[in-house]
């Protein structure tokens, strides 16, 4: 009896082990990963200024070469090489000696033909008034007349002479044909000018305003004459169109300034049209010479989106965000983002307003499946899992993928700042 209770309580420890075995094979149920927090702007159209970024040049309004116009030597420079100067200004003095001798003997020939006139014209007075009593010949009459008119040309002549010896000891005080910023100095004293060439003693640049020169692609032209006439952009009048220096901080200058020149051809070797611009420099800031980075507004975007760097990739087929739709599931939307403003890019196309564009956890999301969509906040993409400051170590560049964005709060996404508002 004992023996038959034993075997029943071992049969009931096995089938409790097989029992429990059976339990822990089966295995536990999935659980459903919930949608990703991703933080959205929505998509809203605005009319944004058509602007292009270029590389120019600036050069002076006016320039002069001030030059020796006699041979001398050079004795004195009298302005301080660097500083401005006005219009008649005295820069050199050439030794004027040689020059007064000139002008002085040319007074003496001056005085001697007009002598000669004198004594001509007495003579030819005798003889019309001898003449009208028929004592002397016609012929008599004639001759004395003839020797007034010529000593009367030689008077001139003497007298043209002497005004130019005069000139010539005028140019001696080297003087400033215009008003601006003389140079420096070409020739030292002592040195021999002017003799058989007139020699650069230095030059003189206006820079209270300056030339920006240019030049822009054809097809960029091209392009936007296009879209001036699908009515997307409205293009300025030449004299209208703006131009902005900027510093090496990307800040503009103060001064802006206006188209002042468009070529009319293109260059055959850059397949370039050249443009300049007049730049006002009342502080004189700037030089010529220099190379700066140009910004000039053409006209205006009538309908484009400015688009957070955040939230935009490219691959190789190009540029393109998330968004959430209606549904709650993300959408991959293909874009036209070729320019940028500040901290966004300049989207023309691809996006329709009302959008919800993923800024921050774009990493997160994959197309056709659920997200969940709250407001952007600006501190988002320096949170932990947030995507990096576009000048961090590491951080993606504006052509690059960002890095996914932090979990936004429980907003609704009506509420989510739009596009365009990032400037």
């Amino acid at each position: 009896m004992k023996s038959h209770n034993a075997w029943a309580g071992t049969g009931v420890v096995l089938l409790a082990l097989l029992s429990t075995s059976c339990g822990k094979s089966k295995p536990p149920q999935q659980q459903q990963m919930p949608p990703p927090d991703v933080g959205v702007v929505i998509a809203k159209a605005t009319s944004l200024p058509l602007v292009q970024d270029l590389v120019g040049r600036l050069s002076p309004i006016r320039s002069a070469d001030v030059r020796a116009r006699v041979a001398g030597v050079l004795q004195k420079r009298v302005y301080t090489e660097g500083t401005d100067v006005k219009e008649g200004d005295v820069l050199f003095r050439i030794d004027p000696a040689p020059l007064r001798a000139i002008v002085n003997a040319q007074n003496a020939n001056l005085a001697a033909a007009q002598a000669t006139y004198r004594n001509n014209h007495v003579a030819a007075d005798r003889a019309r008034s001898v003449g009208a009593k028929g004592l002397i010949s016609k012929a008599d009459i004639d001759n004395a007349a003839a020797a007034e008119r010529t000593s009367a040309a030689t008077v001139k002549q003497a007298q043209a002479t002497v005004d130019s010896a005069k000139i010539n000891l005028g140019y001696a005080n080297v003087t400033a044909p215009i008003s601006g910023r003389a140079g420096q100095q070409q020739v030292t004293e002592g040195a021999l000018v002017g003799q058989g060439e007139a020699t650069l003693l230095t030059t003189i640049d206006q820079i209270d305003s300056l030339y920006v020169n240019f030049t822009q692609a054809v097809g960029t032209l091209d392009e936007m004459r296009r879209a001036a006439a699908s009515g997307s952009v409205e293009l300025a009048d030449q004299n209208k169109v703006k131009i902005e220096l900027l510093q090496p901080d990307g800040s503009p200058y103060a001064d802006p300034g206006t188209l002042d020149f468009s070529a009319a051809s293109v260059d055959a070797a850059t397949g370039a049209v050249t443009l300049r611009g007049v730049i006002p420099n009342p502080q004189h800031k700037l030089l010529p010479g220099m190379y700066v980075n140009v910004r000039i507004t053409m006209g205006e975007l009538k309908h484009a989106w400015l688009v957070l760097q955040l939230a935009v990739q490219r691959d190789t087929n190009g540029a393109f965000v998330f968004v959430v739709g209606p549904d709650g599931k993300v959408e991959q939307k293909r874009i036209k983002a070729d320019s940028l403003r500040g901290d966004s890019w300049v989207v023309t196309d691809g996006l329709t307003d009302g959008d919800q564009i993923v800024v921050a956890g774009v990493q997160k999301v994959k197309p056709g499946e659920p997200a969940k969509a709250s407001p952007w906040q600006p501190d988002q993409g320096n949170g932990p899992g947030g995507a990096a400051p576009a000048n961090a170590p590491g951080a993606a560049q504006p052509k690059g993928a960002p890095a996914e964005g932090k979990p936004a709060g429980d907003k609704p996404a009506a509420d989510a700042k739009p596009a365009s508002g990032q400037s």
